[in-house]
């Protein structure tokens, strides 16, 4: 079975102008990710504003990702939804595509059991052929995975990750204990990228890197290394960019980060508007910090 594993950048989804999905932009950032060096590219999650695409954007976003990446590094693409058979028909064709796993978030809005989670990603299983990564973002989705309940869910075959975005390190340690050959924990928390890597984790999926794909490469390189004391530079490196992360509705500060770069992703989608003016004069001075330090 498919295991994920190192840096997979969470993709932001570019636009132009008028609001459309920018192709040549979208395929820049996926040979940027490839040739900083990262593990695979995972489209249409939070950063990637998956809530407001419509499903045929979503396909023609994934046909264009597979066929820029080819064979460098595998596609992830975010299926979830509300409705469980809405995520098996989102799912299917992402295979049909040839997309090479799913990311598949908790339903939200409304409040489910325990037993409700575990059921729907049971008959998502049940129902498509692709590796299932669960998605834990209790804070945005108000449905967190139970560790219980993905030590349950550890055991079915083709759902072989988890992508813990809760922001607890307590958690991500308990979701580690149904790490095995077959099941794999991904962080999703920037600033718990090396934690979770001394700890057991698999690798993250990871916004940051959209922005500095080679810093946060590193610190699994250097990890992997048993350059513990490198990894630390590079993660603390992170803190700037993170930190202004809550000075916008996501995401906002990411995309003005990186069209200061010159990479055009252009303005997120309304409701989420652009960051204020003087948080742009912020952004400014982080990413002139980050280019003096040589890191874009």
């Amino acid at each position: 079975m498919f295991k994920p594993y190192g840096i997979i950048p969470a993709l932001v989804t570019p636009f132009n102008e008028h609001g459309k999905v920018e192709e040549k932009v979208l395929r820049k950032l996926i040979s940027n990710m490839i040739e900083a060096g990262c593990h695979g590219v995972f489209i249409l999650g939070s950063n990637g504003e998956f809530f407001s695409l419509s499903n045929e954007e979503k396909i023609a976003i994934a046909r264009i990702a597979v066929d820029e990446a080819g064979e460098s590094v595998p596609i992830y693409a975010g299926t979830g939804g509300n409705s469980t058979t809405e995520v098996i028909e989102l799912t299917k064709q992402m295979e049909e595509i040839g997309v090479k796993a799913v990311s598949v978030i908790t339903p939200y809005f409304v409040k489910l059991s325990q037993e409700e989670l575990k059921n729907h990603y049971e008959t998502i299983a049940k129902s498509v052929n692709l590796p299932i990564i669960l998605y834990d973002i209790p804070g945005m989705t108000g449905n967190p995975l139970a560790p219980t309940t993905v030590r349950k869910l550890a055991e079915i075959p083709n759902i072989v990750a988890i992508k813990d975005s809760s922001g607890n390190f307590d958690n991500v340690l308990k979701n580690l204990e149904a790490q095995g050959p077959n099941f794999t924990v991904l962080v999703g928390t920037d600033s718990l990228i090396l934690p979770s890597l001394m700890a057991g984790g698999g690798g993250a999926i990871a916004a940051t890197a959209n922005f500095l794909p080679k810093v946060v490469v590193s610190i699994y390189e250097k990890w992997k290394e048993g350059n513990l004391e490198g990894a630390e530079l590079e993660q603390r490196k992170l803190r700037p960019i993170r930190n202004a992360f809550q000075k916008g509705s996501l995401p906002s500060v990411l995309k003005e980060a990186m069209n200061l770069v010159g990479l055009a992703v252009g303005e997120p989608r309304l409701p989420v508007r652009p960051v204020t003016e003087p948080v742009k004069v912020e952004i400014y001075g982080i990413v002139e910090s980050y280019k003096e330090q040589g890191d874009i």
